[in-house]
């Protein structure tokens, strides 16, 4: 009789099984897939557009206008609307050359994507590529007297984190002299 009561309390008690089953995921490979979807929501197919503006239409007009959205007509992909975020006393000058930005859009798609510019005046966020990238790694060679000692080790993770931190100890010799 315990034996039935215990197998019963067993049943329904089951082990516990992860919901959503898989291994774990990177987080960067999931971030392409959420920003994606956010930039799809605002109008964006491809959010690269936003990222590479400066490259696009230049460093001189990414500073004055920055794209806001791509609306598309129903159901395709070529003839959309890019709606443009521009600073108020530049709207003149980026009306003039509306053309051209449209030409390099639709360079950038590889296809006659953008058909029309919407031009709205606006405050404009200035754009990334103004900061100027972080200087290289030291590429200072490594001193002599380690350099054939490092030669010898077989793992070239750890030769790699050895020659850095030779090249270190390198850069503060120097220092104290």
């Amino acid at each position: 009789m315990q034996a039935k009561k215990a197998a019963q309390k067993k049943a329904l008690f089951r082990k516990y099984e992860r919901p959503r089953g898989g291994p774990a995921r990177q987080i960067s490979d999931l971030m392409p897939q959420v920003g994606r979807t956010a930039f799809r929501r605002f109008g964006f197919v491809q959010s690269s557009v936003v990222t590479r503006w400066p490259e696009i239409v230049g460093p001189h007009h990414a500073k004055v206008c920055s794209p806001e959205a791509i609306r598309f007509p129903p159901g395709e992909k070529s003839g959309g609307i890019l709606q443009l975020v521009v600073l108020p006393a530049h709207a003149p000058l980026i009306q003039h050359v509306i053309p051209e930005i449209m030409e390099r859009v639709n360079r950038f798609f590889g296809y006659a994507a953008v058909a029309r510019v919407k031009i709205r005046q606006g405050a404009v966020q200035p754009p990334h590529a103004d900061k100027k990238p972080s200087a290289p790694p030291s590429l200072k060679p490594i001193p002599m007297e380690l350099g054939d000692s490092l030669r010898d080790i077989g793992d070239p993770e750890l030769r790699t984190v050895l020659e850095s931190l030779a090249r270190s100890m390198g850069d503060n010799e120097d220092k104290n002299e």
